[in-house]
């Protein structure tokens, strides 16, 4: 009882807390035993306690072991902050100078820490060894297990080579294993590569009740997510993309539409990604954009959503990514876009990978699109890879399946018809294999099994692919067929199976939707203007421009020029970061003439009731973003426009409208040092006189009234550059 009051008592004096989560007390109180210890425990379980708490109420140092720098350093921050001791948690790695690494071994020499980091490859060496020799031991804690095996989602090399290390330190020193996703063969690889067969193990159900789960399909991805980001205003998120490149360009196209984002990932600066990371849970952003090397272990309660941009290469890393989401318990949004152009990259990716490897990778994958594909509940099929049955009416709406039903179809005869073909075959074959007999599909395997002879071959044609997935797929969920995805996902029919062939009974299952294929954004041609124009509108708009111009004594197409007033009319802006997404408007025009104008499409709106599109213009041309940067700190350091065009290769013509662009969008540039070598002062003056008391901005009806003999194109077009620049900015 002594012993419980002191563990209670530790709890509520390092963590403030003043209860146990699930299973963590047996937990604690097994490692305080010292007995061997599995943990398998969904993110936001609180699996960190279950190794600081018996660490700090042990004699002598805990080592951690653990993948990540950036992780290590959030939790010695943590356990430090708890604690109020700075000396409690140390971590050891390459991040560390001499001095600082003086400082930890110090410290730990003289039995100030209880915690120490350490990374796998920092453990191997044998200085570590030979220093961690001169401690005492409480334990050795295996954080992200799951990398110690080939069929985890982040297999790490390092990672088999740790028993042999924890052997070195001396005889019996307790282990305790920690994961959040492992299905029950990387559990098997975990035990038997830590020889800790007499573990005990304690194993937490996955299911994430406040988790709410989405597939879509990848078409004008950039558009959904910045359209669905925008209405969680104020609320973190993490956004995932499989390459570095579609990091840094969704991060930049979240923030060209207003939206406080970073990118993350392994290319950047460490000090860099420890700046978003803070500024993440600082809420100094919201978003992070990242590829799979954001997250593991970063402890921020209150992410709203996560978004796959691209679908994961695994159940597990989906699992582990969408389960950043809700820690607190609070609301969880996790959005997968899904487009077989991305299944077909990362098996693409595969093909130059050892065949072993390949095998495996191939077979993770075809879970995902399995997955993806299904029409079943997506809490149902999660909990089932991972070896748990779930009664799909638990569900309780918290996926898109069960919120929007499919249709269902009587599933009883083609049930037993697959039954007894896999009976029939034997257990070597997949579920591609069972589809090319059915739609009497010529392969190599059914030419070399002789089984295009069966009388099932081409006997389901007529059902059609979707309807044989589905059973197969809802027959491995249901456990009438069992599926050993560690040998090629080879199907068998389980005992409950062969029962229901003998003892039939009615039963429906969901018919799967053929997904719609998605187009990726760079195919997109985002063109305006297709919706009908708002000619009452329009009017308004005009008037109220004429009356602005008016004001400030310009033409009215220096204030907006007509095809702005357009897009207008079809997209009804009514707050200032929809005005400035308005083609030729930008920042300074939205902020010098925009408030009249949001305040009078407002109006309108309500007063006729318009529905508006939400799914806004998004300014995602990162490069052309980056072309007109350039292009204004040129002209700043007065470099001929000849020039700038020539280092972009770009032609005279072509830096000209990229100009007058970057001008109609309300930057004021100063082009007086290249105008005045090209004009005299009196042609500009005439040019200038013009535009003043025009009736439109058209260089043809310049060029008319002015002569074309006197004055070329490209110098009217230049002037009237330097005309909207002076007046309308």
């Amino acid at each position: 009882m002594e012993g419980k009051k002191a563990l209670f008592d530790s709890l509520q004096n390092f963590f403030g807390f003043d209860t146990f989560k699930g299973e963590q007390e047996s937990i604690i109180q097994n490692i305080l035993n010292r007995k061997n210890t599995f943990v398998i425990m969904p993110t936001g379980g609180g699996k960190s306690i279950c190794y600081q708490l018996p660490a700090i109420m042990s004699e002598g140092t805990a080592i951690v072991i653990s993948p990540l720098i950036a992780l290590m350093k959030n939790q010695v921050d943590q356990i430090r902050a708890f604690a109020g001791n700075d000396n409690v948690a140390h971590f050891l790695n390459s991040s560390l100078n001499k001095t600082e690494t003086n400082i930890v071994k110090s410290d730990l020499l003289n039995g100030k820490t209880k915690l120490l980091y350490v990374a796998p490859e920092s453990l191997a060496k044998q200085e570590t060894i030979e220093f961690l020799n001169l401690l005492t031991i409480s334990f050795v804690a295996v954080d992200e297990a799951h990398c110690i095996s080939e069929w985890g989602h982040d297999f790490r090399p390092e990672y088999r080579k740790i028993r042999q290390v924890i052997s070195n330190l001396g005889p019996n020193i307790p282990i305790i294993a920690l994961t959040a996703t492992a299905t029950p063969k990387v559990q098997q690889d975990i035990i038997k590569n830590l020889q800790m067969t007499d573990a005990t193990l304690f194993k937490s159900s996955f299911n994430r009740t406040n988790l709410f789960y989405e597939i879509r399909p990848k078409r004008d991805v950039l558009k959904e997510i910045i359209k669905f980001v925008k209405q969680q205003s104020g609320k973190s998120g993490i956004v995932y993309c499989l390459s570095r490149k579609k990091v840094e360009e969704v991060a930049e196209s979240l923030n060209l539409n207003g939206i406080k984002a970073l990118p993350y990932h392994a290319g950047l600066e460490p000090k860099v990604r420890a700046e978003t990371q803070d500024k993440f849970l600082m809420e100094d952003v919201d978003v992070i954009v990242a590829t799979i090397a954001f997250g593991m272990g970063i402890d921020k309660p209150d992410v709203r959503f996560v978004i796959h941009h691209d679908i994961p290469k695994s159940m597990e890393g989906y699992y582990q990514e969408t389960g950043r989401a809700g820690r607190d318990g609070g609301e969880g949004v996790c959005i997968a876009f899904y487009a077989q152009k991305d299944i077909d990259k990362l098996a693409k990716f595969m093909k130059d990978k050892p065949v072993a490897e390949r095998e495996i990778g191939t077979q993770i994958l075809k879970e995902v699109i399995d997955y993806a594909e299904s029409g079943v509940c997506r809490r149902k099929q999660i909990l089932h890879y991972f070896g748990e049955n779930f009664d799909e009416k638990k569900c309780n709406k918290m996926c898109d399946n069960c919120k929007h039903p499919k249709s269902q179809f009587e599933a009883e005869i083609p049930l037993i018809k697959i039954l007894k073909l896999i009976n029939k075959i034997g257990n070597k074959f997949d579920d591609a294999h069972l589809l090319d007999i059915l739609l009497g599909r010529e392969s190599a395997q059914t030419i070399a099994y002789e089984h295009f002879k069966l009388e099932e071959y081409n006997s389901g044609k007529e059902e059609g692919e979707i309807l044989w997935k589905s059973v197969i797929r809802q027959a491995v969920l249901e456990n009438f067929v069992t599926k050993d995805i560690d040998n090629y996902g080879l199907l068998s029919v389980s005992d409950k199976g062969n029962t229901y062939i003998d003892n039939p009974y009615p039963l429906k299952f969901i018919l799967s939707e053929e997904l719609p294929s998605g187009k990726e954004d760079d195919e997109e041609d985002n063109k305006q203007g297709t919706a009908a124009l708002d000619q009452v509108l329009m009017g308004l708009l005009k008037d109220l421009r004429k009356k602005i111009a008016k004001q400030k004594n310009v033409p009215p197409f220096v204030v907006f020029q007509d095809p702005s007033l357009e897009e207008m009319c079809t997209n009804y802006p009514v707050t200032l970061e929809e005005m400035k997404q308005i083609s030729g408007v930008g920042h300074g025009k939205a902020t010098k003439f925009g408030k009249d104008f949001i305040e009078l499409i407002k109006n309108y709106v309500e007063e006729n009731e318009i529905e508006r599109p939400v799914d806004f213009v998004i300014k995602s041309q990162a490069n052309k973003s980056a072309l007109k940067v350039s292009i204004i700190q040129n002209i700043d350091r007065k470099i001929g426009l000849e020039d700038i065009a020539k280092s972009k290769g770009i032609t005279y013509h072509e830096i000209l409208k990229e100009v007058e662009a970057i001008v109609n969008s309300g930057t004021k540039l100063n082009l007086n040092y290249f105008v005045d070598e090209i004009l005299d002062e009196d042609r500009q003056e005439e040019i200038f006189d013009y535009f003043r008391s025009a009736e439109n901005d058209s260089i043809d009806s310049a060029l008319k009234d002015l002569g074309e003999e006197d004055y070329s194109r490209e110098e009217i077009q230049l002037m009237r550059i330097k005309f909207m620049s002076e007046l309308g900015n």
